[in-house]
């Protein structure tokens, strides 16, 4: 039997990435603990130890959906500002996957999308920072796929629906992101009950049937304050990913309220 024929389904998550390297330094109120302990809990909440992880971050938009192509340890990207030196020296040594970049890029082009493959892309902080909380042992090969630039939700739940197969080849795929995304709100005591509001119509329309659930992602800017807690919606599209990649009803793997922003994670089983 071969390694793929042996392999248990994996889910596709969509992870909230926190802020910055958030996990990696003082917090004395203890903001982002439950997220922390959230994300602690990933691996021991699959099915098995995955083949390969796919990672969908809010931090890499491309003119088509490009996968990192190292094969060896594909670098850090520290695209954050303004916070401690050590955070800055992090690391996070991750196998990268060849083979996986290569199987998702022929998944998204027979699915008449643009797809591509950079090889001298590293993993920004929507990859490495929730990663390394919970993968620590750098012991499963990663990839990244880019965001479309057009940040067309539709398109972007076509691409899950294109990447579905790999969930039976083993690979977890994972949307990193957050599902409160406005940086000027965030410690605003106004913002707490229309982030709550659109937090659950989100929870909503991802526990509802698969088609059901693709028709309101694609038009969440219908939800009440959708554009209140997301500007723009970059931090979002990994959501969108992640629910195509399964026709399942969706769980609300996750909730907490983060600096009066309500913040939610999913599961498409």
């Amino acid at each position: 039997m071969s390694d793929i024929a042996a392999t248990l389904r994996q889910p596709a998550l969509f992870i909230p990435h926190g802020g910055g390297p958030c996990f990696f330094m003082p917090d004395p109120r203890g903001t982002w603990r439950g997220m922390e302990a959230y994300l602690k809990g990933l691996a021991a909440s699959l099915p098995a130890k995955p083949r390969a992880i796919l990672v969908i971050s809010g931090h890499w938009e491309a003119p088509s959906f490009a996968f990192t192509g190292s094969a060896e340890h594909p670098g850090l990207i520290f695209d954050y500002y303004g916070f401690p030196p050590e955070t800055y020296q992090l690391a996070w040594p991750a196998p990268g996957a060849p083979w996986l970049a290569e199987r998702g890029r022929a998944l998204i082009e027979a699915a008449g999308l643009p797809a591509a493959i950079d090889p001298q892309r590293g993993f920004d902080h929507g990859v490495f920072v929730p990663l390394k909380v919970a993968f620590p042992q750098v012991d499963i090969p990663v990839v990244q796929m880019s965001l479309h630039a057009s940040l067309d939700p539709a398109l972007h739940l076509a691409a899950g629906h294109a990447l579905a197969p790999l969930r039976d080849e083993g690979v977890l795929i994972v949307g990193s992101g957050m599902s409160f995304h406005n940086l000027r709100a965030y410690g605003d005591p106004r913002v707490r009950e229309p982030a709550a509001e659109f937090d659950r119509w989100l929870v909503h329309a991802a526990e509802a049937p698969g088609p059901k659930r693709a028709e309101l992602l694609a038009d969440w800017q219908a939800a009440p304050w959708a554009r209140l807690c997301h500007p723009r919606e970059e931090h979002l599209l990994p959501l969108m990913v992640a629910a195509g990649a399964s026709d399942e009803r969706g769980s609300h793997d996750f909730g907490e309220e983060v600096l009066n922003g309500a913040v939610s994670g999913f599961r498409f089983a």
